[in-house]
């Protein structure tokens, strides 16, 4: 078995302890990483360059031309066998096997500094899905494709043409030529080179992942400032939508308190973002006001307070919430938005990966409108 096919087998294993850890995880703990799958290694990043690619790095050159030469050798080439445990030494194989095996692991421990660097406050396992965004075969095919690199590789005639338009044969000859110029001039030339080539593919990557943990998108103050994107301040929402997913608890008890001791009715609409919204005349609740339409499926008691909680599923709810800030959240990481209704009138609404955190975020926005400041 060829190293490409030992390294895509171990990836398997991998991925697949890796997303059985995590989907244990992330019944416990709101926000917990999605699993890693075929769609993430399959994904091509495609950030901007610039006009014509103007600020794309341009592609070192490999100085020994017998590391150059191996580089660019496919093993369709000389045909070993691929049972051999070793070569020996006064025969060793000529094609670029052991360069893209080099290459690979300095490509990631280049990619792994670089996103030290980007986001510090980012922790390991979304720092590890973004990885492989970054480094998956179709963006190293890609970047190889950009520098011509398939052209320039000896293979087999007999296979040439279908060789040269794999995607894993494309992003495995780029490890290998990552690995071949860092044994010809070491580690300090592949960096100054891999970073601003990585850099913009790691951003866009760090935004993908942070939609998928169903997380607000950067405020654009932050993001035209150049902000280190991992860090604590990264997380704020600068929308009109106050709701965010790391704010502070306790709203909820204190608005259900008060609404108790005025002995109000108190409805929580909910709505996990993915049905189409109703039209007032297909709504099954008669209402003046438009912020009312919900359906009653069943009734829950909420700190003392009569509520009435309405699920999307099967019935349909609008909680009112603009199109450019709804976020899909998943099996795994729910997104439940709600909105809360006192007595049939609107008095806030809110985001967040559970229902009463969600609740939590609208009941801010209702001691507000009672008067009641926190």
């Amino acid at each position: 078995m060829v190293y490409s096919e030992l390294r895509a087998l171990t990836r398997s294993c991998t991925n697949h302890v890796l997303n059985s850890v995590r989907l244990q995880s992330s019944l416990a703990l709101p926000g917990a990483l999605l699993p890693i799958n075929d769609f993430e290694e399959n994904m091509k990043l495609d950030p901007d360059f610039g006009p014509n690619s103007i600020n794309f790095p341009v592609l070192p050159v490999i100085a020994d031309a017998r590391v150059r030469d191996q580089v660019f050798t496919h093993r369709s080439v000389a045909a070993r066998p691929t049972h051999v445990f070793e070569d020996h030494p006064d025969d060793p194989s000529p094609d670029n096997e052991k360069y893209e095996h080099l290459g690979d692991t300095v490509l990631g421990l280049v990619v792994t500094n670089l996103m030290f660097e980007l986001f510090p406050g980012l922790r390991v396992g979304p720092s590890t899905k973004i990885r492989s965004l970054v480094v998956g075969n179709s963006t190293l095919a890609d970047i190889s494709k950009r520098y011509k690199l398939p052209d320039r590789l000896r293979l087999h005639p007999a296979q040439a043409l279908t060789l040269r338009a794999s995607t894993n044969v494309q992003a495995d000859l780029f490890e290998a030529f990552v690995g071949g110029l860092f044994k010809d001039q070491g580690l300090g030339v592949v960096q100054a080179w891999l970073r601003p080539l990585f850099e913009p593919y790691s951003r866009e990557a760090y935004h993908i992942v942070r939609k998928q943990h169903s997380l607000p998108p950067l405020p654009p103050s932050l993001a035209q400032a150049g902000a280190k994107e991992g860090s604590s301040n990264a997380y704020s929402e600068s929308s009109t939508h106050p709701a965010t997913f790391y704010g502070t608890t306790g709203h909820l008890a204190l608005f259900n308190q008060h609404l108790q001791k005025a002995n109000k009715r108190v409805e929580w609409v909910y709505w996990d973002g993915k049905d189409a919204p109703p039209t007032p005349s297909t709504s099954p609740l008669n209402s003046n006001n438009s912020d009312a339409l919900a359906t009653s499926n069943s009734s829950v008691e909420s700190d003392g307070a009569t509520s009435t909680a309405i699920v999307a599923a099967g019935w349909y709810a609008d909680p009112g919430v603009p199109e450019h800030l709804r976020i899909e959240g998943t099996q795994v990481t729910p997104v439940w938005y709600v909105k809360v209704l006192v007595e049939g009138e609107f008095y806030g609404r809110g985001r967040g990966n559970t229902k009463k955190s969600a609740r939590n975020e609208a009941a801010k926005e209702g001691l507000v409108k009672l008067g009641i400041e926190v």
